[in-house]
């Protein structure tokens, strides 16, 4: 997976995530709807994970094919 395959898929999940959180707004959501939510909340937490250490490698002069996705446990419990 290259790093324009990544910011696709994040694309595609920020579409998603911007109509359950409409959603949410206007009537609240299922809890389908609130497990999905979350699911993509998480998927985008470890896709930016992903983009970043691959950036992080390939600065470093290895190969960025070698970073793979970190549990969502894993970078959910990550601080800012």
């Amino acid at each position: 997976m290259e790093d324009k395959d990544i910011l696709v898929h994040v694309g595609q999940l920020v579409d998603e995530e911007r109509v359950l959180r409409a959603r949410a707004a206007g009537r609240g959501l299922r809890d389908d709807e609130q497990a999905r939510l979350d699911g993509v909340e998480a998927r985008l937490d470890q896709c930016w994970d992903l983009l970043r250490r691959r950036r992080v490698r390939e600065g470093a002069g290895e190969d960025p094919d070698g970073t793979t996705v970190r549990p969502a446990w894993e970078v959910e419990g990550y601080e800012s």
